[in-house]
């Protein structure tokens, strides 16, 4: 009988292994996975007005993947920096991107809370989404967040080129995407 469970126990490990293994990669080799290089993996979850909203709907656009919550003070603190890149990145032209958007998850538990935070600090962009779980979010645990706010930099192809990109550093990494003005004469 322990034989039978352990020979049990080393075949399911073996199948999980390797349908981890499976599942980590998509259909060009790109590994899935939190790691700068990794292929994002998809979030798709309800925004403010109950719609889903996926992150892939932004394909070939440069995305700042932001997790924060209303009730975070540094998240808070970090809004304005984040409101000022936006601002300044949304419409300028990429080398390789069809431009720059942010796709906010929050681990806000309290719907109210969370539209009268995006409001109060001015978060312009459309895609804020939640599950309202908080620190249980199917997002967090999927990216493997830990502490916010903290954030994820994709580029066009949806490969994750920066991570936690705070204040200088995010504009740093966006000016390097921005495509170079031909000079005029």
């Amino acid at each position: 009988m322990k034989k039978t469970n352990i020979l049990l126990a080393l075949a399911a490990t073996a199948m999980l292994t390797f349908g981890f293994i499976y599942k980590s990669s998509n259909q060009t080799g790109n590994v899935i996975g939190t790691n700068i290089g990794n292929k994002a993996p998809e979030l798709k979850f309800k925004g403010v007005d109950d719609k889903p909203m996926a992150l892939s709907s932004n394909k070939g656009k440069i995305v700042l993947i932001d997790f924060w919550a209303s009730w975070c003070g540094p998240c808070r603190m970090e809004n304005p920096n984040i409101v000022a890149t936006y601002n300044k990145y949304k419409n300028l032209k990429y080398k390789e991107a069809k431009g720059f958007v942010i796709y906010s998850v929050s681990l806000d538990q309290n719907k109210d809370a969370w539209i009268k935070a995006i409001a109060a600090d001015n978060l312009a962009w459309p895609a804020h989404v939640s599950d309202l779980k908080g620190w249980y979010s199917d997002a967090a645990a999927l990216y493997g967040v830990n502490s916010i706010p903290t954030n994820f930099l994709l580029d066009a192809n949806g490969i994750i080129i920066g991570k936690g990109l705070r204040g200088p550093d995010l504009e740093t990494a966006l000016k390097k995407l921005v495509k170079e003005e031909v000079k005029k004469k």
